[in-house]
């Protein structure tokens, strides 16, 4: 089994909905599961509204509009048939969101986060779903906060493996499989989210569940490079790479993959592949067990707002890690 990520600028609006399905015919969706971001800049919209809740509520009504026009323009343009079920699926979503505003009575920022930013996710994956199923791509649409379970610190929560890998057992490998990236569920049901990059940890965590064959991240860059094109004229993309390496290279600024997204594929030795959207066909950056850095040349890494402090002790003594925090 395969799973296939999708961040939200490959779904940012009906083109690029359509596109994802060019991506899924041109390399295949049997015994796949995908895992979907939110559309777009939808999570800063959510954003958006869960501050008008906390500052001023009177502009909650014109933030969920302008979230629910950016959606509707996408679907009418994927559903031409303005009668078609979708958009009573959406409502139901939108008032999930304004009946929560309304009823809840918890002042904790980080809950409340949780409960809106998702639907963003959730948003996208039943848009995404049906717009398969129009096309004749039968799918099974999965909430990945009833396979996903995770401790109560929201917006940063902590997997609970044991139950979630129990969960993820009864998914059914033999059919292709849509859910939503970010998100999980604690011992009370609320919704959690997995932190940064949490659509491509959701991505790892199912395929060290499933014992996937691979996890291809789908991004609008060829794969990983040597350096940042916006800071370096010349970038090559590395064809290959270890856990290893990939990991040194997140934890030192890189912002392609994020450590905690390799830390479980490491375990069982998944390989992940990074590819374009653009191009499907291509063949990206392959992260793997062993393989050294393919070509062989260095990598640049731009880190911003730093600052290099020198210290020295005058009587020459050694100056211990826990000596410099002090300071």
């Amino acid at each position: 089994m395969r799973v296939f990520k999708f961040g939200g600028a490959s779904v940012k609006d009906a083109n690029a909905v359509k596109n994802v399905v060019k991506v899924l015919r041109e390399v295949g969706y049997d015994n796949t599961l995908l895992v979907v971001s939110a559309m777009g800049k939808t999570t800063n919209a959510m954003e958006d509204i869960i501050n008008a809740y906390f500052n001023d509520k009177q502009e909650i009504p014109a933030k969920v509009s302008e979230l629910v026009d950016y959606h509707h323009a996408i679907v009418s343009e994927l559903f031409p048939n303005a009668s078609h079920t979708i958009y009573k699926e959406i409502k139901v979503l939108i008032d999930e969101i304004n009946g929560f505003l309304v009823w809840n009575k918890s002042p904790n920022y980080n809950f409340v986060y949780d409960q809106i930013v998702g639907y963003g996710e959730l948003l996208s994956t039943t848009i995404i779903s049906a717009y398969l199923k129009e096309i004749g791509i039968a799918n099974q649409w999965l909430d990945v906060r009833n396979y996903i379970k995770t401790d109560s610190s929201y917006r940063d929560t902590t997997v609970d493996w044991e139950r979630t890998q129990k969960n993820v057992t009864n998914i059914d490998k033999k059919v292709l499989n849509i859910t939503q990236g970010f998100l999980g569920s604690d011992d009370n049901n609320f919704t959690t989210t997995l932190g940064r990059e949490g659509s491509d940890y959701t991505a790892a965590i199912l395929a060290y569940c499933l014992n996937a064959d691979s996890v291809t991240i789908w991004k609008d860059v060829p794969g990983v490079l040597n350096a940042d094109p916006r800071y370096f004229e010349e970038t090559q993309l590395l064809n290959n790479i270890s856990y290893r390496e990939a990991i040194e290279l997140a934890f030192y600024g890189a912002s392609v993959i994020h450590p905690k997204t390799l830390q479980p594929l490491q375990r069982k030795e998944i390989p992940l592949h990074v590819k374009s959207f653009v191009n499907p066909k291509d063949k990206g950056t392959t992260v793997g067990k062993g393989v050294g850095i393919e070509p062989k040349v260095p990598c640049f890494i731009v880190k911003k707002n730093q600052v290099l402090m020198k210290l020295s002790s005058l009587d020459f003594s050694f100056i211990v890690e826990d000596s410099i925090s002090e300071l």
